[in-house]
């Protein structure tokens, strides 16, 4: 029996939410399960659709995207989640898609404004979209650098990735992550949402303004803060 039985579960599971959550079609996507104290993660198996999809497909790989164990090819993205787990050691679950809305703000190369409570439930911020990858870098290592592409944008805009959870790729689309494949899979779901209700916004009254900064800090600090009140845990 595997050692990694429990870690390939976990990722399968999220692998298997992404289609039942209308977040991709076809191939299209991935997540990712690590367990940070090993150095290893589990991913999706590249271009294999989802119904044919087993807990057993996932691949497990070190941080180094070495093929730990594993009878299949690892998703092409895999570079990418190998990059952000050496980077942001508190993360323990990578996600990607090609989401239609969030996809369409990172080809309009646009931040997604905050508009609304919604939005300031899960960030203080806009959602960030880096921009499109330097020519040089696509000939090169480009996974790897598109995780790059990530931790520049973050580090331009002075974000916390412990704060905000997702990003838009420009050109390309959104990637999430959080403390489990299963939290990464719930932040790409809220992405997509925010991202659908700000388009909607702006097709409303292209002059829509920003959310104000009292209610920004009500809905994220009720949910997030110290004295957080949301939920029914401590009850």
């Amino acid at each position: 029996m595997s050692k990694y039985k429990e870690l390939k579960r976990a990722c399968f599971e999220a692998n298997m939410a992404l289609p039942k959550l209308n977040l991709v079609v076809y191939t299209f996507g991935n997540v990712s399960q690590a367990d940070p104290k090993a150095g290893v993660f589990a991913i999706k198996p590249s271009g294999v659709p989802y119904e044919e999809l087993k807990a057993e497909d996932m691949v497990v790989v070190d941080f180094e995207n070495r093929v730990v164990e594993g009878k299949l090819r690892p998703s092409s993205d895999t570079r990418t989640h190998g990059f952000l787990y050496q980077q942001w050691e508190k993360i323990g679950g990578i996600c990607h898609t090609h989401s239609t809305f969030a996809v369409s703000w990172a080809q309009a190369l646009r931040d997604i404004p905050i508009f609304g409570t919604t939005h300031a439930d899960h960030n203080t911020r806009d959602i960030p979209c880096a921009p499109p990858m330097d020519d040089k870098l696509i000939d090169g290592d480009y996974e790897y650098m598109t995780g790059q592409q990530i931790l520049d944008c973050f580090q331009e805009k002075k974000l916390s990735y412990q704060e905000v959870e997702m990003v838009l790729i420009g050109n390309h689309g959104p990637f999430t992550w959080g403390k489990d494949a299963k939290k990464a899979v719930y932040n790409s779901r809220v992405l997509e949402e925010i991202a659908r209700m700000a388009y909607l916004t702006l097709q409303i009254n292209p002059e829509a303004r920003p959310l104000k900064a009292s209610l920004i800090k009500k809905h994220y600090d009720r949910k997030h803060g110290s004295s957080a009140y949301y939920g029914q845990e401590g009850c």
